[in-house]
């Protein structure tokens, strides 16, 4: 008996997540219903047109295309990484001390001399 009792009691502790859960999904499916259909569905060749990534979107996947993507790519991974350990550091930087402050100060030193270097090779001028 006080297993049906306990069951019910976990059953119920879940239903406000299920409720939220549900309201959550009609709202997504109603708000992609009425984009589609009050927006206007009236394609243009701008709207067709490649946006900033130098290629057509509708062709071969296997066609070259210039290095610079790439580079832009890593570039920016390297940099948000950059700021993805900062705020983990900000926060406890308190309680981290002297030594957890100028290991940071190390590796934001890494960083800009990293940056510099790509800076003068020219790898953020886009001709």
């Amino acid at each position: 008996m006080t297993d049906a009792i306990t069951t019910n009691t976990l059953l119920g502790d879940y239903l406000p997540i299920l409720i939220f859960l549900a309201i959550a999904i009609a709202m997504s499916v109603m708000m992609i219903a009425a984009s589609i259909i009050i927006g206007r569905q009236k394609p243009d060749v701008e709207k067709l047109s490649a946006y900033e990534c130098g290629f057509e979107a509708f062709e071969d996947a296997r066609t070259k295309f210039d290095v610079r993507f790439y580079l832009v790519a890593i570039l920016f991974i390297i940099f948000d990484l950059e700021v993805a350990f900062l705020f983990p550091w900000a926060v406890s930087l308190g309680d981290i001390g002297v030594f957890g402050f100028w290991s940071m100060m190390l590796f934001l030193g890494v960083l800009t001399i990293g940056f510099i270097y790509e800076w003068k090779k020219g790898a953020l001028e886009w001709e």
